[in-house]
């Protein structure tokens, strides 16, 4: 079994996530308002693991018993091409400065989980109105929860990014991508190492066109799977 160092998710050629490490995994669900608009992440209960270290995911989106790989992938036509952009996430990010913070956006990891907005206002227009203690500090909440690390921010003059403490470990959102927190490493299909981040949503639908990553297809195509612990 690996080391606790050595937490990683490897990707298998159109195949599972096998996930390695003794690594947490648990239910990650997004709590809505009355009118649907994500405001907090509750999260729990844990799924069962095997004692073995090591478990798989689905990525086909087509298991049985999801969120566990059953091999369906062997039997049904399942291209599992990574086609994400395999540059530093610096190199994209956009940069938004407002008054005490500077929010950064890399279009490239959206899930459109939704935390960015209301239906009131958005975090781009909010940036505007960070003078304002109140407005800054309800957008820095907002991009904290953001899963995939589409948006992020920084304090200046600090120019680090400021991000959520997560332990290593792994969500599963309902009818939703795959959560992974806490510096995990993810690991190709040929075997080289894809950026490590605090925080990233991986394709569980099967569906990405931005694979190993999630688009937000799942919502397109209607994927399902409620993601119980039992």
């Amino acid at each position: 079994m690996p080391r606790m160092a050595e937490r990683r998710v490897v990707i298998r050629k159109d195949g599972p996530y096998r996930v390695e490490g003794d690594v947490p995994l648990l239910r990650t669900a997004i709590v809505e308002t009355e009118y649907g608009e994500p405001v907090e992440w509750d999260e729990g209960p844990g799924f069962p693991t095997p004692e073995s270290g090591w478990y798989e995911i689905c990525r086909c989106g087509l298991s049985s018993r999801k969120p566990f790989c059953d091999s369906t992938h062997e039997r049904e036509t399942f291209d599992g091409t990574e086609r994400a952009d395999r540059r530093p996430s610096t190199i994209r990010r956009f940069p938004f400065e407002g008054d005490g913070v500077v929010m950064t956006d890399d279009k490239m990891f959206c899930t459109h989980a939704g935390f960015c907005g209301d239906r009131f206002t958005n975090v781009w227009a909010m940036i505007e109105e960070t003078a304002d203690p109140d407005v800054r500090e309800r957008l820095m909440d907002m991009v904290r929860k953001c899963p995939s690390g589409r948006l992020a921010y920084q304090v200046p003059p600090d120019p680090e990014d400021v991000e959520p403490g997560f332990e290593p470990s792994i969500g599963i959102e309902p009818n939703g991508p795959m959560w992974v927190r806490g510096r995990i490493q993810i690991v190709s299909e040929d075997g080289t190492e894809w950026e490590v981040r605090n925080r990233v949503t991986l394709c569980r639908c099967g569906r990405s066109r931005n694979k190993p990553y999630c688009d937000g297809t799942h919502q397109r195509v209607g994927f399902s799977d409620p993601a119980e612990p039992s």
